[in-house]
């Protein structure tokens, strides 16, 4: 249920970035989008899902952090962030790569001035 609840807010969120013509925005929204649903699974104690989803959030961060430079220092966190969210994920911590996802959207959040 709670996943639900979050990919409905996350994808109203992407949809609403990803309106912008900018691409910088659309990559932003992607990984904001994969980070939740990275979240969500890992709330629920899936650390294959939140791998999945935090793996696919760093690519569209980092692409993201290239295209942002006026943001690059939370772009840049967010990508350590999410890092660490795969790399706790692998070994099974789904708490802590939950933590790492969180503070990974509050950096992409932040670098859209949001």
């Amino acid at each position: 249920m709670k996943l639900k609840s979050i990919t409905v807010l996350m994808a109203a969120i992407a949809l609403g970035l990803s309106s912008q013509a900018n691409a910088t925005e659309h990559h932003t929204a992607q990984a904001l989008e994969h980070s939740a649903m990275a979240t969500a699974h890992g709330q629920d104690g899936h650390a294959d899902q939140l791998l999945k989803h935090a793996e696919e959030g760093l690519k569209h961060a980092e692409a993201a952090e290239k295209e942002h430079a006026e943001a690059h220092v939370h772009m840049t966190e967010a990508v350590k962030h999410l890092k660490e969210a795969i790399a706790h994920a692998k070994k099974g911590h789904a708490d802590v790569g939950t933590q790492h996802t969180e503070e990974a959207m509050t950096h992409m959040r932040q670098s859209i001035g949001q």
